[in-house]
């Protein structure tokens, strides 16, 4: 199912999402656990540098840079229209 979810990059600046997993072998997915991008976190796509690398973020009020490569292991839940 995890599989179907989309990636963090694939959204378009000013997107909200909840992360839904992290695709990266172990240390590097527990460093981004570290930055606070655990499993149920929103995030929002704050915008991408030229030719979408690396990609800004906005995690528990805090900015964060990341490469491409890393931001397209992450999955997120889009939040449910209401």
């Amino acid at each position: 199912m995890l599989e179907t979810l989309p990636s963090l990059v694939s959204l378009p600046p000013g997107s909200r999402a909840v992360v839904a997993d992290i695709q990266l072998p172990g240390p590097e997915a527990r460093r981004l656990m570290e930055l606070g991008l655990v499993p149920g976190t929103p995030v929002e796509v704050v915008r991408y540098a030229l030719l979408r690398d690396p990609v800004e973020i906005r995690v528990r009020g805090s900015c964060l840079s990341l490469p491409r490569q890393e931001a397209e292991a992450i999955r997120v839940r889009l939040p449910e229209a209401t």
